[in-house]
């Protein structure tokens, strides 16, 4: 009881300090990668005074940075914190020699991605200065049925994590011919998925799985390539990618991070 007149002490709306400090740090994004303290404060849904003090506190701790013009951005303590010690991290280095690989044969964009919260999270991405578009980005987060990855991913997955992923985006079956279902099936077949357009118009996303020892994917790998690249080599390399991948990965340090 001490504890909760405590925390209501503190805030009107009874949530916590984390809480608060989670949804300053929640505030940023690709789209607003720095914010002014007012914006911040509506963003995090924080009275001003509030979002200031805590503001304060965080860019002391390194946790934020405050540039010349009080403009406000995560500070590179959080990215020493994370680097150090992040789940992916044992996939992401272990796949890395195999993402040069195929980077040298596309001179493209290759990526390697997993699935969380039920969306892909692109882990790394490679890329040649002469690229085609591409939205994706590190820790840069898109729909499983909007992306190569996603696609090659859902599809082997769990039979659970698939009729989960189905019943809860059953508008995606307008996307497809035959529906979601239907082209995740697809996808089983071949081993890769093949996606014209999904993110950016000219460009063709080709992704496999990398398979745990449970013949789930624990991560994809993938390209991005212009519309209409003959995709039989590019395959071929990415199957041999994904096997060294998983012969690289313990398989329980990769699906850890993964939803199967």
């Amino acid at each position: 009881m001490v504890t909760h007149n405590r925390r209501m002490a503190n805030s009107r709306s009874g949530d916590s300090v984390l809480e608060r400090v989670l949804r300053i740090l929640e505030a940023f994004d690709t789209s607003a990668p720095s914010l002014t303290v007012g914006a911040l404060a509506r963003r995090a849904d924080l009275p001003q005074a509030t979002a200031y003090r805590l503001v304060d506190t965080m860019v002391r701790h390194g946790f934020l940075d405050r540039s010349f013009d009080g403009r406000i951005r995560p500070g590179l303590r959080l990215w020493e914190l994370v680097t150090r010690c992040y789940p992916a991290r044992d996939l992401h280095d272990a796949a890395l020699p195999f993402l040069q690989d195929v980077q040298s044969v596309v001179e493209q964009h290759t990526q390697l991605a997993v699935l969380r919260d039920g969306e892909v999270l692109v882990l790394e991405r490679l890329s040649s200065p002469h690229s085609v578009v591409n939205q994706a980005s590190v820790a840069f987060r898109m729909g499983v049925h909007e992306t190569s990855m996603g696609m090659a991913m859902l599809a082997l997955s769990s039979q659970e994590a698939q009729e989960r992923y189905l019943s809860e985006h059953k508008d995606a079956d307008a996307l497809f011919p035959g529906g979601l279902r239907r082209a995740l099936a697809e996808v089983r077949a071949r081993g890769y998925a093949s996606l014209d357009g999904f993110q950016d118009a000219g460009t063709t996303g080709i992704a496999v799985p990398v398979l745990g020892r449970t013949k789930h994917a624990v991560a994809a790998i993938g390209v991005v390539v212009p519309t209409g690249t003959t995709p039989h080599a590019i395959i071929a390399v990415l199957r041999a990618a994904a096997r060294g991948i998983a012969r690289a990965t313990d398989e329980d340090s990769a699906s850890s991070f993964n939803e199967n």
